[in-house]
């Protein structure tokens, strides 16, 4: 680490306090982005395979140009009239299934979710609410809550009760009925909180599982899930901060993947490409019964300036075919995945779509036991070879690969190649 690195280390613990965390053993000073690529302050370029943030690229000059444009004229809130917000709500519904019609905005994927939970609770009368056991949907003291990656048993509210995240690799269900077997447990769990006195409001899920490992979410299973909460008198919330935004190529929503259609959905990041927008989508219905006991506004939700983010940020996914990119090196990265898979040991298994794809390091291929030291090891000497990624998981063991939707099949081939030396260096498996 550098003298300049370490005393601008020192100057952030000093000013942020430590819950504040830095990936990497050795942190990155970024100070400009550009497409898939951040480069530190000496100039050194590093391929981001992680950060889902700037969606079509980091400082993309479309998405700068509508926000610079809007700055121009106005910024102001949804209290007054504007065309942005409602061109926005407008194209974006359009992307959702026919019954999600109607959306409202925030700031934050934890606001879309916080909102989502208010609906729901509103709209079901009840409170409970059914999770999987390594979820992470937000930091508001309500969605810490449910936020089950961070917390424990012991410290959760007796409203929350987790279900298995549906894995076919690792999990405990791997057969043809895995679907069935894990949507069990979404009946186990309203009986849970039924034993409580309380009854379910909703179940909220990734649908791709992110934070519990990027799964492979067995076919029907989010059908038949969301089938079981409505049932007994829940609603499906499908937390689309990860997988939307045609994220996972074949598919524009995590959810589509299983022909379901939610009751709320949500999305974050994303959507304005690093600048802050937010939505909750759901039903007229839904959100008249809301709205007849309860009002909402949000100050910053829907200026003018993050919608016409939002625009471009569409704009440039269709005019630049950004999902059949994701759909086409998607599959040729998984392909370099596969062949390297036959080569190394550690690698156990690799899975996903499109640009949302998990490598799981483990220390025994028949065991599967996680090699979660190793994959932090992975994970800094990426660092040092230029490419940014990181582990997700109960055990940290996976690799999370969610570059940019502009990234390219020379992206992969630089990717591929350093990961490929990364794994064939000291202490390979």
């Amino acid at each position: 680490m550098t003298p300049a690195t370490q005393e601008l280390l020192e100057r952030r613990n000093r000013l942020l306090g430590p819950a504040y965390r830095l990936f990497y053993r050795e942190p990155v000073h970024v100070v400009r982005g550009e497409g898939v690529w951040l480069y530190d302050a000496a100039g050194r370029k590093y391929l981001d395979m992680y950060n889902n943030v700037p969606h079509v690229g980091h400082c993309h000059p479309e998405v700068v140009a509508a926000m610079t444009e809007q700055a121009r004229k106005l910024n102001t809130h949804t209290r007054y009239l504007h065309e942005t917000v409602l061109d926005y709500a407008e194209r974006l519904t359009a992307k959702l299934p026919g019954e999600i019609d109607v959306a409202m905005f925030s700031c934050t994927g934890t606001e879309a979710n916080e909102l989502a939970l208010r609906i729901a609770r509103t709209c079901t009368g009840g409170t409970g609410v059914v999770v999987t056991e390594n979820a992470y949907h937000g930091n508001s003291q309500a969605i810490s809550e449910i936020t089950t990656e961070y917390n424990t048993p012991e410290t959760r509210p007796p409203y929350v009760v987790t279900v298995p995240a549906p894995d076919v690799y690792r999990g405990p269900h791997r057969g043809d009925d895995a679907a069935e077997r894990y949507a069990s447990s979404v009946s186990a769990a309203i009986e849970t909180l039924r034993r409580r006195d309380i009854q379910p409001a909703a179940l909220v899920l990734d649908t791709i599982v992110s934070s519990d490992g990027v799964v492979s979410v067995p076919a029907g299973y989010l059908s038949r899930a969301a089938e079981i909460i409505r049932e007994a008198g829940g609603m499906f919330i499908a937390d689309e901060v990860q997988p939307g935004f045609a994220r996972t190529g074949r598919y524009f929503w995590g959810f589509e993947a299983d022909g379901v259609v939610p009751d709320i959905v949500t999305m974050g990041k994303p959507m304005g490409n690093g600048h802050p927008l937010a939505a909750t989508a759901t039903r007229t219905d839904v959100i008249e019964r809301f709205a007849s006991e309860v009002r909402y506004f949000n100050t910053f939700g829907g200026n003018p300036v993050s919608c016409a983010a939002g625009l471009a940020v569409l704009d440039v996914i269709e005019k630049e075919e950004l999902q059949r990119n994701a759909t086409q090196v998607g599959d040729y990265l998984l392909d370099g995945l596969a062949r390297l898979s036959s080569r190394f040991a550690a690698i156990g298994d690799v899975r996903g779509s499109g640009f949302f794809i998990a490598v799981e390091l483990v220390e025994d291929g028949d065991k599967r036991d996680p090699a979660t030291d190793y994959a932090d090891e992975v994970v800094n000497r990426l660092r040092a070879n230029g490419v940014l990624t990181n582990t997700i998981g109960r055990d940290e063991n996976v690799i999370k690969l969610r570059p940019p939707m502009v990234f390219g099949r020379a992206d992969a081939d630089y990717f591929l190649e350093r990961f490929e030396r990364v794994l064939g260096g000291p202490g390979t498996r």
